[in-house]
């Protein structure tokens, strides 16, 4: 599961990210930060660790007792597995996805795991989210426009990436469609 931040500023006021700067000097139209969701923290895992070490050796020690010496060392291995999987469960958290829209484009602010960085520019003149169906698999949301075609929100469920898609879909009818207040013309 992973949380979707969403974004949408007031009329005149810039919201950027502290962390991100911005080229340009727009205010954007939608920004969604997509990071993945854990349920642990740090002194959960710690918690959850020393239960799961606490269980291998209670059974370790049993089958030790009854002459099964070799159960003890798998057990160990067991619990350094555990161990692992944690470990690298909590190092894909620091992962995550900036969504951006401007007047000028769709900015892609990609973070890999290990802190690297990675940005895409999509020209959001002729952008579109398209939610593409696979039978049986969560939908790939896709922004295609101009020539180039992007996934963006993989580590989304289908709920929260259908609620992405019509979000951006919607950010992005408005951006191409500006509603223009005439005084003059009101009734």
């Amino acid at each position: 599961m992973t949380r979707t931040l969403v974004r949408r500023p007031p009329c005149g006021k810039q919201r950027f990210l502290p962390h991100i700067p911005l080229v340009e000097a727009e205010a954007p139209a939608f920004e969604a930060v997509i990071v993945p969701h854990r349920s642990l923290s740090r002194r959960g895992r710690a918690i959850l660790l020393c239960a799961i070490g606490f269980a291998c050796t209670a059974s370790a020690s049993v089958f030790v007792a009854l002459g099964a010496w070799p159960v003890g060392g798998f057990t160990g291995v067991e619990l350094l597995l555990a161990a692992l999987l944690l470990h690298l469960n909590t190092r894909q958290a620091r992962a995550s996805e900036v969504l951006i829209l401007t007047r000028s484009g769709m900015r892609i602010l990609r973070t890999d795991p290990r802190g690297a960085r990675q940005e895409r520019v999509l020209p959001a003149g002729w952008l579109h989210a398209v939610l593409e169906e696979r039978p049986g698999r969560v939908p790939r949301l896709m922004l295609r426009g101009g020539g180039v075609a992007e996934e963006v929100a993989a580590s989304l469920g289908e709920h929260a990436k259908r609620d992405l898609a019509q979000a951006l879909a919607e950010a992005l009818h408005r951006l191409k469609n500006p509603v223009f207040d005439n005084p003059q013309l009101r009734a």
